[in-house]
């Protein structure tokens, strides 16, 4: 975690207004309400535009979840997001990812024993963090592998991820009990 205390502390139920007790009640429903969500609370109008983005991202993209996983673990990495790694840790190893795998996203595309696409997935990652483009080399090789929406769907997803990074680390939304850390 970059900081040690939030700057935007989450928002706990009984200090809900109206606005985000409304937003929240998915949340509710569901019996775990992450920081991430307590903090965004504060913000009812920009969490609910927000989630849709996001909704598409994890639940809709046309990536395969394992893929899709090692994306944002990356530019999680990348991003010195704690937060974020150990939620994303929890949901590759949901998708069958081992750890040898999901310790590839800090390591990088010059991890020996890579699959092409996990090689090329991870090059784009860093590409797009670094110049916020992907070079031709890369895009040549993915093209090899995905099709037209999942190209899209990558740059999308990693863009979306850094978002959130930056808001995770400049809020310093602390880790939910149970999340892992750097060590996996």
């Amino acid at each position: 975690m970059r900081l040690a205390q939030p700057r935007v502390p989450p928002l706990e139920a009984e200090d809900w207004d109206e606005a985000a007790q409304e937003i929240m009640k998915p949340f509710v429903a569901r019996g775990r309400i992450f920081n991430i969500f307590k903090t965004l609370a504060h913000h009812p109008s920009l969490m609910k535009r927000w989630m849709v983005f996001a909704n598409h991202i994890l639940g809709k993209s046309t990536l395969a979840v394992r893929e899709r996983e090692l994306l944002i673990l990356r530019i999680g990495y990348l991003c010195q997001a704690g937060y974020e790694w150990g939620q994303h840790v929890l949901i590759a190893r949901q998708a069958g990812m081992s750890d040898e795998e999901i310790r590839s996203a800090k390591t990088g595309p010059d991890t020996p024993g890579l699959s092409d696409l996990d090689r090329l997935l991870l090059q784009a990652t860093d590409e797009l963090h670094a110049d916020a483009h992907v070079t031709d080399s890369t895009w040549e090789g993915l093209c090899q592998l995905l099709n037209t929406q999942q190209l899209m769907d990558m740059v999308f997803t990693v863009g979306q991820y850094n978002l959130v990074s930056m808001a995770l680390n400049s809020f310093g939304v602390q880790l939910d009990e149970g999340l892992p850390g750097w060590d996996v």
